[in-house]
């Protein structure tokens, strides 16, 4: 199978949040987790649901 090296593979967290404050506040500690690791730090975006929620997504590194 062909997995197109372009595209990341996103991975949801599991709540959607009432503002984009709250999902800032996840994506800010999912990036500082990795900060001080010696991996590559995740690329972490914040999406508005139709509902009018957010929902936070974030990449990994598989190699």
């Amino acid at each position: 199978m062909f997995v197109n090296a372009a595209q990341p593979r996103w991975i949801y967290w599991k709540e959607t949040f009432r503002s984009k404050f709250q999902a800032g506040c996840l994506k800010a500690k999912l990036e500082d987790n990795w900060s001080n690791g010696y991996e590559l730090g995740p690329l972490v975006e914040i999406r508005k649901l139709k509902s009018n929620k957010y929902v936070v997504r974030y990449t990994y590194d598989e190699s």
